[in-house]
């Protein structure tokens, strides 16, 4: 029965393993971090009031996908091509320095949430801080659309 259990849980294990999309994995993350990101504009902007639950979950919601931002991963050698993806080559010509940028993401991201803001000045701010993040790296490590 072991050994069926065992069969089983590495079937599946390989299975996962061989369907995995770093592409599509990491843009979801990019995505969501844009949802959350954009709650946060929403209310820096006045376009929404401030709601501390709101600046939490959205928070929370950055600071998990930085957390979840394993290079090796999600940028593996050659998932620069053959897909739909705006990751620039430089990524894998400067590993180190795209690693630092993330890293810094993630300490951010992990300070923001927790110290969340009690107001929409500290929206501002730390929206200020997590944006100069995302636009660093993307200035650096995406390409541009059209």
């Amino acid at each position: 029965m072991k050994k069926l259990l065992l069969a089983i849980s590495l079937f599946a294990l390989t299975v996962s393993a061989a369907t995995a999309d770093p592409i599509a994995d990491r843009q979801a993350l990019m995505k969501a971090n844009g949802k959350a990101a954009g709650q946060l504009a929403a209310i820096a902007k006045g376009e929404k009031p401030f709601d501390a639950a709101a600046v939490l979950a959205a928070l929370t919601t950055l600071n998990e996908d930085a957390q979840k931002l394993d290079v090796a991963t999600l940028f593996p050698a050659g998932s620069d091509k053959g897909g739909d993806t705006t990751a620039s080559p430089k990524i894998w010509e400067d590993m180190a320095g795209f690693q630092a940028k993330v890293d810094k993401f993630k300490t951010d991201a992990a300070a923001a949430l927790a110290a969340p803001p009690a107001d929409v000045d500290g929206v501002k701010a730390t929206l200020g801080v997590l944006g100069q993040n995302c636009g660093g790296c993307h200035e650096a490590f995406r390409i541009k659309k059209g």
